[in-house]
C-alpha cells in the first residue's frame, strides 16, 4: 500500500511543469534500458563484466577532459558525454588489442586503464575553473540529465540496436564458443572487439543518471536476474530490458519520494531483487 502511494506521488510529480529534470531522468532511463538490457545480456553471457567495469571507470577521463576543454579552451561544442564516449571507445579498443594481441598480463593492463582513466579525469577536473563535484559523475546526479543527454542517448541506443540486429548471430556464436565460431568462419576477434565497443557505447547512455561507478551494476544485474528463469538468450535479453526499465522507474520513484540519491537507490533496488531471486532459485532447486 505504501509503495503504491509513493509511486502515485512520483507520477503526480512528473506532471509538474517545474520538475522537468525528473521527466528527463525518467526518459533517459527508459531509453537507456534498451541498450543496457540488450548488451548486458551478451556481457554476462560472455563473462566480461570486469572488462566492462574497466571501460566504465575510464569514462571519467573523457568527462574531465571535455569539461576542461569547454571552460579553458572555449570548446563549447564538446559535451561531457561526448568526451565520455570517446574515452570509452578508446579504452575498449586498447583492452581488445591487449586481450587479442599482446603478451602482457591482461588483468594488469585492465587495472592500469581503470585507474589511469579515473586519475586523468580527476586531474582535469581539478584544473577546470569553477566548482565541479566529481561525485556527481561517479555516482550520478538527477540534475545532470539534460535534453542533450536524451538526444545523445537516443542516437547511441539506436546505433547499438542497429548493430545488434545486423550481427546478433555472430555475437551470440562468439559469446558461447569463440573457438568453434572461428572454425565456422566467424571473424571472432572482430566480433569480440565489436562487443567491447558496444559495451563502451552502452555504458555512456546512463552515466549521468546512475554514475560511472554504478552503471556497471545496471549493465550486469538485470541480465543476471533474467538468466535465472530464461530458457533462451532471446528471453534473457527481453527480460533484461524490462527489468532495467522497471528498476529505473521504481528507483526514481523511491528516490524522489524518500529524498534518496537516485543512482544508489536504483542500484540497491536491482541488487535486492537479484539477492531475492537468486535465493528463491536455490531454494526451488533443493
Amino acid at each position: 500500500m505504501e509503495a503504491t502511494i509513493i509511486m502515485l506521488e512520483f507520477f503526480k510529480a512528473l506532471l509538474d511543469p517545474d520538475l522537468g529534470f525528473l521527466r528527463n531522468a525518467l526518459l533517459l532511463g527508459l531509453i537507456g534500458s534498451i541498450p543496457l538490457g540488450a548488451v548486458g545480456t551478451f556481457v554476462v553471457a560472455r563473462r566480461i563484466s570486469y572488462l566492462a567495469a574497466a571501460i566504465a571507470h575510464s569514462v571519467l577521463g573523457g568527462i574531465g577532459a571535455a569539461l576542461y576543454a569547454r571552460e579553458v579552451l572555449g570548446w563549447s561544442w564538446l559535451h561531457p558525454m561526448l568526451g565520455a564516449l570517446l574515452a570509452a571507445l578508446t579504452a575498449a579498443g586498447v583492452i581488445a588489442a591487449v586481450s587479442l594481441r599482446s603478451k602482457q598480463r591482461e588483468d594488469a593492463i585492465i587495472g592500469a586503464i581503470w585507474v589511469t582513466g579515473m586519475a586523468v579525469g580527476l586531474l582535469f577536473i581539478s584544473r577546470t575553473p569553477g566548482y565541479i563535484d566529481p561525485m556527481a559523475y561517479l555516482f550520478g546526479d538527477i540534475l545532470l540529465v539534460t535534453r542533450s543527454d536524451l538526444w545523445i542517448a537516443t542516437g547511441v541506443g539506436a546505433l547499438i540496436i542497429a548493430i545488434l540486429l545486423l550481427w546478433h548471430r555472430q555475437i551470440v556464436a562468439v559469446c558461447f564458443d569463440a573457438e568453434f565460431a572461428a572454425i565456422r568462419g566467424v571473424q571472432a576477434d572482430r566480433i569480440y572487439l565489436l562487443l567491447l565497443l558496444l559495451t563502451a557505447l552502452t555504458v555512456v547512455t546512463l552515466v549521468s543518471l546512475v554514475g560511472i561507478v554504478l552503471v556497471i551494476a545496471l549493465l550486469t544485474l538485470p541480465p543476471a536476474i533474467a538468466s535465472l528463469r530464461a530458457r533462451s538468450l532471446g528471453q534473457m535479453l527481453i527480460c533484461s530490458i524490462v527489468l532495467t526499465a522497471c528498476f529505473v522507474l521504481f528507483g526514481l520513484g523511491l528516490s524522489y519520494s524518500l529524498d534518496f540519491p537516485t543512482g544508489p537507490t536504483i542500484i540497491l533496488l536491482a541488487a535486492l531483487v537479484y539477492l531475492v531471486a537468486n535465493g528463491s532459485n536455490r531454494l526451488c532447486a533443493k
